[in-house]
């Protein structure tokens, strides 16, 4: 699989761009703004997107949603415990300080714990894991691994926002993820790439047995 970051607006957030070079079919994982720079990367790029995969409904990491379903006609996809973040994304900005004119985006596929993500000849699979919001998952392709804001280099993501639940999160991070393999390569919502076996050995915020 062939990969592209965008960071978005001032939140600094990560969104990805994924796609299977035999066929260049792609999806898009958390658009969180600037919708006009990820669709120049994806015509760039020669990418045929065939989706857009959010890892949580947070207002940064779903702004641009709207947008690239209108320009591109592809479904949107979240987990179903996000749904009332998703039609609340205005009323979180303002939480921040921000009047954001967000219109909410229609959800056309609800994902599972387990869920097959196909990406032309490439398959993936959807980790359920709460904590940072309810409807928090993961995606993880052979070993790529994005994590939205539950798991980022050296930290975790915030438990204090609503739907939040520090113990869930945690218990999400130790049973779900780092499960896998130590070579599976992390890509979080914010901040720089790591490793499964970077983050069980450094990692401050996780009391990992194993």
């Amino acid at each position: 699989m062939k990969h592209e970051t965008v960071v978005t607006s001032g939140f600094q957030e990560n969104c990805y761009i994924l796609w299977d070079e035999a066929t260049m079919d792609g999806i898009i994982i958390d658009p969180g703004d600037d919708g006009d720079r990820i669709m120049e990367i994806v015509q760039k790029n020669g990418v045929k997107p065939i989706g857009i995969y959010n890892t949580h409904a947070h207002f940064d990491h779903i702004g641009a949603v709207a947008l690239l379903k209108k320009q591109l006609t592809i479904p949107f996809a979240l987990h179903r415990g996000d749904e009332a973040l998703a039609a609340g994304a205005s009323t979180q900005g303002r939480m921040f300080g921000l009047h954001l004119p967000m219109t909410p985006p229609d959800v056309d596929i609800w994902l599972d714990d387990g869920t097959t993500i196909e990406v032309g000849s490439v398959s993936g699979k959807v980790i359920h894991t709460p904590g940072h919001t309810q409807g928090g998952v993961c995606f993880l392709f052979d070993n790529l691994l994005f994590t939205g804001d539950t798991l980022f280099a050296g930290s975790v993501g915030r438990s204090d926002l609503p739907g939040g639940d520090s113990r869930q999160l945690i218990d999400s991070i130790q049973n779900r993820l780092l499960c896998l393999d130590n070579a599976v390569r992390v890509f979080p919502g914010h901040g720089p790439q790591t490793s499964i076996g970077r983050e069980k050995k450094y990692n401050p915020f996780i009391n990992y047995g194993g």
